[in-house]
């Protein structure tokens, strides 16, 4: 057992970063009086420019409302139908969501986008998801059939191959019963650990799945998702963008990449529509 001096703060750190892992610190009343600006609109229907309706897919301690405040108008304002959801509550914990296991929290994806495509109409959608928004999808697509009925995923920071926290993880041992009670307490903070069961099982037999397009961006300061490149996917149709690369003076880290930064919106609307696509430069935040 190591020192009690030498891990206490090692392991407040630790559980702080797991609080953060992506929502944004609004409050309950908030979260339930922000307004959807538009989005969740269950007429919508898609135009023939924007012809697939965008999902999005919040991150661990998010909602559907909070982690899109941002994203979700600016999508909406460039004609597209949006949608969000919220998955994995846990019994007894309002507004903050994306807690329960993965494998359960893509079946709940799997049913919110057959209610999207009844009723807009499409037959495929897109998704966008932030950190664990941006994993959890894939395990839809390789397991419950999704990659029938999604044409490209994008993720913002996500955890593809899981987390180190910066290291912070590996301290989880020192702990007797640490891992067991993150485990039964909020599973998809264990889920999400690199190396994790959950994570093998996604990504044996290769990242992503045919037919679908895959794009990740990225943060170098993402100090959640750790190593920043474990972000990354491997395959076919994959486009893997690191934010600096495209503006180098963006300090977005983990949270900022997902709720505020227009670089990295600029980029998600390029994805979305790649024949209309326009270079992102420092510019686009004004775009």
């Amino acid at each position: 057992m190591l020192p009690w001096k030498r891990v206490i703060r090692p392991l407040a750190a630790f559980l702080l970063a797991a609080v953060a892992v992506t929502a944004p610190a609004a409050s309950g009343a908030q979260a339930a009086a922000a307004p959807s600006s538009g989005w969740n609109d269950f007429t919508c229907k898609p135009s023939a420019a924007h012809p697939r309706p965008v999902v999005l897919v919040h991150g661990t301690f998010g909602n559907s409302v909070d982690n899109w405040l941002g994203l979700a108008p600016y999508l909406k304002n460039r004609g597209y139908c949006v949608f969000s959801l919220d998955y994995g509550q846990l019994p007894g914990v309002p507004f903050f969501h994306g807690l329960g296991p993965v494998e359960k929290s893509a079946e709940q994806l799997d049913a919110y986008v057959d209610r999207v495509r009844a009723a807009t109409g499409a037959a495929k959608v897109d998704v966008v998801g932030h950190s664990q928004g941006g994993m959890m999808p894939r395990y839809y697509l390789k397991f419950l059939g999704g990659a029938a009925e999604v044409n490209a995923l994008i993720g913002i920071a996500p955890s593809n191959h899981g987390t180190t926290l910066s290291g912070l993880t590996a301290l989880l041992p020192y702990f007797p019963g640490a891992e067991d009670l993150l485990s039964s307490a909020t599973p998809a903070l264990a889920d999400q650990i690199a190396g994790s069961a959950f994570l093998t099982k996604l990504n044996a037999g290769g990242d992503t799945v045919p037919g679908v397009r895959y794009t990740v961006i990225a943060t170098k300061y993402d100090q959640v998702v750790t190593p920043y490149r474990s972000a990354f996917l491997t395959g076919p149709n994959v486009r893997n963008v690191v934010l600096q690369d495209l503006c180098a003076v963006d300090l977005s880290e983990h949270l900022a990449i997902g709720l505020l930064d227009r670089i990295a919106f600029h980029e998600v609307a390029n994805a979305l529509d790649p024949v209309r696509a326009k270079r992102t430069t420092c510019a686009s935040v004004f775009s």
